[in-house]
């Protein structure tokens, strides 16, 4: 949905790959569409169902010959996960798999930033209990900055967009030292464009990358 998300999604899963020429590598089957109804403004402005576009989507990637499935963006497990059992295909869940590496990484909790629509929504929340982790909520106010720089990242400017994620960052390290998971795919680009340290960002774009990489040499599809 979001195109610079995408694109680094893809650059993540192929520079990961364990591959040593263009045979070994999988065959992925990409559908962008960033047509589909934005998320924050179903949620929060009574816009437009993504529904039935990421259902399409979905389908249309299960007639293509997909063994299984990934979308990199973080909202749009709110809605996917209306009618995810109806897939009858493997899927790998963004938000499962980045609290299960923000678990190995930060066994004592860790900062959640995302859009609005995933925090009211409190998609990351669920995961975690299932899990039985620990998140730290940055207050709304600041959410709403985040939100900001998520925008900027969609609307090409992510150096701008690193410039004003920055000092919100440190400002959460001064309440809690503890990682911060990038719960937007568009969160990881504009994180490295700041001046902050690689170590302390969990990224959701590579935790998805990691667990479709997983699936794949485990072959878990077939």
């Amino acid at each position: 949905m979001g195109p610079a998300a995408t694109v680094e999604f893809l650059n993540i899963l192929i520079t990961k790959y364990p591959a040593n020429c263009d045979q070994e590598y999988p065959k992925i089957f990409l559908l962008m569409n960033p047509q589909i109804p934005d998320r924050n403004k179903a949620l929060f402005e009574n816009g437009e169902n993504p529904t039935p576009y990421l259902k399409e989507g979905l389908y249309t990637l299960k007639k293509w010959g997909a063994d299984f499935l990934a979308v990199p963006c973080n909202a749009a497990h709110y809605f996917i996960d209306t009618f995810i059992d109806e897939l009858n295909t493997p899927f790998i869940h963004i938000i499962e798999q980045t609290i299960i590496k923000a678990k190995r990484i930060s066994p004592n909790g860790a900062w959640i930033i995302s859009t609005l629509s995933t925090r009211k929504t409190n998609l990351y929340g669920k995961y975690a209990r299932k899990e039985d982790y620990i998140l730290f909520y940055p207050d709304w106010k600041l959410l709403e900055d985040i939100q900001k720089a998520v925008d900027l990242v969609k609307a090409g400017n992510i150096k701008e967009s690193g410039k004003r994620l920055e000092p919100l960052l440190k400002k959460l390290w001064k309440e809690k030292n503890v990682p911060i998971i990038a719960g937007c795919t568009e969160l990881p680009l504009a994180y490295k464009e700041a001046n902050l340290p690689t170590d302390l960002m969990i990224s959701s774009l590579e935790a998805l990358a990691d667990g479709c990489i997983d699936f794949w040499l485990k072959g878990l599809f077939s």
